[in-house]
């Protein structure tokens, strides 16, 4: 089986002018696959367990993902997609086949059984392309950040979510990835992480969301209610209007969760909704549990949970917020065993485990991050296909990039004399295809805060063609030098509290161009 969908695979790549670009073998040491079961709800209703079992191949574009798909001998023969690099609009086209149904401009996981899409190493990228799961069941994704994908403006993507499930999907485990956005709807972008007609047994855990108006929903409205059995776990949610997440009946099940700047209010439970909350730290935000924007009432089972700085507002005939003193008002029995932390260590735990490229660490469930076991793969029966064309170059990375907040986001730049068609703002606007340069071969970009904040690691991202020599990292403010080295990528220095941060570029081989200047705390 696995030499004949080598075959079919070789075949459907050349026929959609990919030759060659997927390769059978073993999983890459750093591919950092799915080894470990589901937890969640994700568990119950016969477990997730992906592509386990399949052939295994490695995809540097979204067509090359299409094309896998769609070169198996059946919708449900079982598959592991490794994909590395970024995938964005340029290089994800459809690809036709009897074992798929895809388009352009989104990774389409629709009417098909039994994937698994895991990125490779630090993580894939996907650029402001969505993936959308429609009729489909047993899926896996993690170890990817999906970023700016927009539903209004250009380029439009799965109707503006980052992961979107709809119509008769089942059986869906969403770990480690961090889904993000530069701003709400009025800026062309919509929920982070969506469900709607008929989803069940759902688990997102080990990830981050972040900076968006949407956080997600269950249910696209108050008459959609038959999505249910969705698990939220160890996830941190940070600067997020609403919906962490919005329930419109079901149940659901958020535990030790961290939320962060929920700046106008959180789980939104309502349309007959049960949410079963144990054990989440929130955290300088509003309303963060309660029943929002509706008069049709939903329902919580609340324990152990820690409120610091949290606002409430008053209650009114839309609004039932459930604290400032959150009580139960129904109760919530869920079909597997788990093992919570306290609440007080949830930011530290989350802080180490969630998101993309953080290795697959978990919670050991007393409080501490522990490696994902490694589990051998099968060889496969067959040789790796060999490449007939290069592989797409995955882009200029660090190897090991910072975890936590990237605190340039809503931050503001400056710097010297900028190269003609390039601007300060692309270097925090999360897209590695617009950049900064200097006007020559030398020149400093700088991210300001107007209050101090604490900064300890960098990670500076070139786009294509870079070529940064020697630098310093100045505090922008004294000129203090901080680090001075070769080179780009993550950059640490002691932690040090100042409003401006500067990369000086002393030297170099041609024109820099940089990406990205992601500044973190830790």
């Amino acid at each position: 089986m696995r030499r004949s969908v080598a075959l079919r695979l070789s075949a459907v790549a050349g026929v959609a002018g990919v030759a060659g670009a997927i390769a059978f073998g073993l999983p890459q040491h750093d591919a950092s696959a799915a080894v470990s079961p589901a937890t969640g709800f994700a568990s119950a209703n016969g477990g997730t367990t992906g592509g386990a079992g399949g052939a295994t191949v490695r995809a540097t574009t979204g067509t090359e993902i299409h094309a896998a798909l769609c070169g198996r001998a059946a919708t449900d023969t079982p598959i592991t997609i490794e994909v590395q690099g970024t995938i964005n609009h340029g290089n994800t086209a459809k690809v036709s086949g009897g074992s798929c149904n895809t388009a352009a401009g989104l990774i389409e996981l629709k009417g098909i059984k039994n994937v698994t899409i895991v990125g490779v190493g630090g993580g894939a990228v996907f650029d402001q392309l969505g993936i959308h799961i429609r009729d489909s069941s047993n899926i896996i994704i993690q170890n990817v950040t999906v970023r700016n994908v927009k539903k209004s403006g250009s380029p439009t993507s799965n109707g503006g979510d980052a992961i979107g499930m709809e119509s008769t999907v089942r059986n869906v485990w969403v770990d480690h990835v961090t889904l993000e956005a530069s701003g709400g709807e009025s800026e062309g972008f919509d929920g982070l992480f969506d469900m709607k007609d008929d989803v069940e047994y759902v688990t997102l855990s080990y990830s981050v969301l972040r900076n968006s108006g949407r956080g997600g929903l269950v249910g696209s409205s108050e008459t959609d209610t038959g999505n249910s059995f969705i698990t939220y776990h160890h996830n941190k949610y940070e600067n997020i209007d609403s919906r962490t997440p919005l329930l419109r009946g079901g149940v659901a099940h958020i535990y030790n969760n961290h939320y962060v700047r929920l700046n106008e209010s959180g789980i939104n439970s309502r349309a007959g909704a049960k949410a079963k909350v144990d054990n989440n730290y929130f955290e300088d935000s509003k309303d963060v549990l309660g029943t929002f924007y509706t008069d049709q009432a939903g329902f919580w089972q609340v324990s152990g949970n820690v409120f610091d700085n949290v606002t409430w507002s008053a209650k009114g005939t839309d609004n039932n917020p459930a604290g400032p003193n959150p009580v139960s008002n129904t109760s919530v029995t869920v079909p597997y065993a788990f093992s919570p932390d306290n609440a007080a260590c949830v930011p530290a735990v989350v802080a180490q485990t969630a998101g993309a490229g953080t290795g697959l660490r978990v919670s050991d469930g007393s409080c501490k991050a522990t490696s994902t076991p490694t589990v051998n793969p099968t060889t496969p029966t067959a040789n790796p296909t060999t490449p007939t064309a290069s592989p797409t170059a995955a882009p200029t990375t660090a190897p090991s990039r910072p975890a936590g907040t990237n605190l340039s986001i809503g931050a503001g730049t400056d710097g010297s004399s900028k190269a003609s068609g390039t601007s300060y703002g692309n270097v925090k606007d999360g897209n590695l295809s617009t950049f900064w340069s200097p006007n020559g071969a030398t020149g400093d970009i700088s991210i300001k805060w107007s209050a101090a904040t604490t900064v300890s690691r960098i990670d500076i991202r070139e786009a294509s063609g870079s070529s940064v020599g020697s630098y310093q990292v100045l505090n922008g403010t004294t000129g203090a030098v901080l680090k001075s080295g070769t080179g780009a990528g993550a950059i640490s220095f002691p932690a040090t509290a100042l409003t401006k941060i500067t990369f000086k570029i002393t030297s170099s081989s041609g024109t820099p161009k940089i990406a990205e200047f992601e500044t973190y705390a830790s």
